[in-house]
C-alpha cells in the first residue's frame, strides 16, 4: 500500500534538506521570509532614533513595511511560476514544430 509519493520513516531528511528542498521548489518565499526579517530588524533599529513619532505608529509603519516585502516576494513567486508552467512551455512548443 505504499506509494513512492508518500512520506515514509525510511527518507527522514533534516531540517536543513527539507529547507534546501523547499527552497528550490518555491524560490521566493525564503526570500519574503529573509525580507521581512529585515525590515522588522531595521524598524527595530530605527526605534531607537524616532524623534517625536508616536511608538504606535511607528510600529504600524513596521508592519505595514514587512507586510508588504513578504506579499511582494510571494507575488513574485506565483507570476514566475506561472510563467513557468503556462507561457515558457507555450513558447518552447511552437518553435519545435
Amino acid at each position: 500500500m505504499s506509494s513512492d509519493n508518500q512520506w515514509s520513516a525510511d527518507k527522514d531528511e533534516g531540517q536543513l534538506a527539507r529547507l534546501m528542498r523547499k527552497s528550490r521548489d518555491s524560490p521566493f518565499v525564503p526570500t519574503g521570509v529573509a525580507g521581512f526579517v529585515a525590515v522588522l530588524s531595521f524598524g527595530l533599529y530605527k526605534l531607537k532614533y524616532r524623534k517625536d513619532q508616536k511608538i504606535s505608529l511607528h510600529l504600524i509603519h513596521m508592519r505595514i513595511a514587512a507586510q508588504g516585502f513578504a506579499v511582494g516576494a510571494v507575488t513574485l513567486g506565483v507570476l514566475y511560476s506561472m510563467y513557468k508552467d503556462y507561457i515558457r512551455p507555450q513558447f518552447f512548443n511552437m518553435s519545435k514544430k
